[in-house]
């Protein structure tokens, strides 16, 4: 005699991309981002052309492309790309080659943590702009002024993240490469840092784009290019849809460098996604 259905069975199945960390096919992800990416430019036209807009602060989309086609002929894009992208690169290798070691020895030693971390959560709440007059002072008005500010941007917050990061690697592995022998470097060299490493990239990933939002404020000192510098000077004269040209190119290059973090994620740690 066949079971009658219980109450769970007789539910309906739901769509599994809208069960807690469902799945998406390839397709449907990606038309959801393409709509995410499209409806706010759509809205933002949609209101231009409804002549909605005061075009003096409020450009229309068309007017912004223009502008940026007007930049790379006659303004030299190309170069304030360039400039811009060396600086936040610079900035954000550099703090990266000392907080990520920084980091490893304060998730995995408890001296080390009580030295320095509450030293770090203090100087990360000190706004970066607050420090231009000093570094000005310290290392002049070129290159190395733009580097330090977006150094100063990140380092903090990146070096407690990967201590996080560190910390998070299970006691269980740590312990059982304890009971079969291994020294203290092999623990780290053999669990801890291969445990940990999508938790590090991760943090990268999100450090970088803080570094694009520091930007302008890099651009701040003494700069006469760069994406930074011509959004502030586009303010000075009531250019805004070069403020908005340059703000939208800074959110491509950052949306471009995250989707990079993202695939080297996926490549190095194919075995994540099983």
């Amino acid at each position: 005699m066949p079971e009658a259905p219980t109450a769970a069975s007789a539910r309906k199945p739901r769509a599994r991309w809208w069960a807690v960390r469902g799945s998406l096919s390839p397709r449907i992800s990606a038309l959801l981002t393409a709509f995410g990416l499209a409806a706010p430019f759509f809205i933002w036209w949609l209101y231009s052309a409804l002549g909605l807009n005061d075009p003096l602060f409020m450009p229309g989309p068309g007017a912004v492309l223009e502008r940026v086609v007007s930049w790379w002929q006659e303004e030299g894009l190309w170069d304030d790309i360039w400039i811009s992208v060396y600086r936040v690169m610079a900035g954000f290798v550099l703090s990266a080659m000392i907080a990520l070691p920084l980091g490893l020895y304060l998730g995995t030693y408890k001296p080390v943590q009580a030295t320095l971390e509450p030293l770090i959560d203090f100087i990360r709440y000190m706004p970066a702009v607050a420090f231009i007059p000093l570094v000005m002072l310290w290392v002049g008005i070129g290159e190395g002024s733009k580097i330090l500010i977006i150094f100063i941007g990140t380092f903090f917050q990146m070096v407690l993240m990967a201590a996080e990061d560190i910390r998070r690697v299970p006691m269980a592995q740590i312990e059982a490469a304890q009971t079969m022998g291994a020294s203290r470097s092999e623990i780290i060299r053999l669990v801890v840092l291969p445990s940990a490493r999508p938790a590090l990239l991760d943090t990268l990933r999100i450090t970088c784009g803080w570094a694009w939002t520091y930007l302008v404020v890099a651009e701040l000192v003494a700069s006469n290019s760069g994406l930074g510098y011509a959004i502030l000077r586009a303010q000075r004269y009531m250019h805004t849809d070069k403020i908005f040209a340059g703000i939208l190119l800074i959110g491509l290059i950052g949306l471009l460098t995250d989707q990079a973090f993202r695939w080297l994620g996926r490549r190095a740690f194919h075995w994540q996604k099983r």
